[in-house]
């Protein structure tokens, strides 16, 4: 039988949101390349090479931004909540990793809603201690994850469950 207090109420992993497969990606920027190469002749052409070499100077930038992009996709966010603990790790696209343990009876979510935009921001507090999460989810998210915790941390509140 397993322990009442070490029984998971919670459990999530936050990973921010990216619309483009590493696939995609690929099949973007070669789409991408040939275009510039089709518009860059006629410059070339005319003895205006400076241009094709811009040109080709837009197609490099592209590529490491989407690069970049796709390093801080690693990045992420745990979450786990039982009757006598809230574990919060944050993992950055490196793989360093931060971790905060709360008591769940004692800890507050904090949200902060813009009445145009929605849910902006979301933390823990707990002893003068502010801790963002989810700061790269979107509004709609960020309130489903309010929504979700209120109610795991009032179910963690009750206490353990026997039998």
């Amino acid at each position: 039988m397993s322990d009442p207090f070490e029984t998971p109420i919670y459990q999530t992993r936050l990973t921010p949101h990216r619309s483009m497969t590493p696939r995609a990606f690929y099949v973007f920027i070669i789409v991408f390349c040939l275009a510039q190469v089709i518009f860059a002749v006629p410059f070339l052409i005319m003895g205006a090479w400076p241009v094709a070499g811009f040109m080709g100077l837009d197609a490099l930038a592209l590529y490491i931004a989407f690069r970049l992009s796709f390093r801080d996709a690693r990045a992420y966010e745990t979450l786990a909540l039982t009757p006598i603990e809230l574990v919060f790790a944050k993992v950055g696209a490196g793989g360093g990793r931060r971790e905060w343990r709360f008591n769940p009876s004692w800890v507050r979510l904090e949200q902060k809603v813009h009445e145009e935009f929605g849910t902006m921001s979301v933390a823990f507090v707990y002893r003068g201690e502010v801790v963002e999460v989810g700061g790269f989810l979107g509004p709609r998210q960020k309130a489903d994850l309010v929504r979700d915790l209120t109610r795991a941390l009032a179910t963690a509140r009750l206490g353990p469950r026997f039998g």
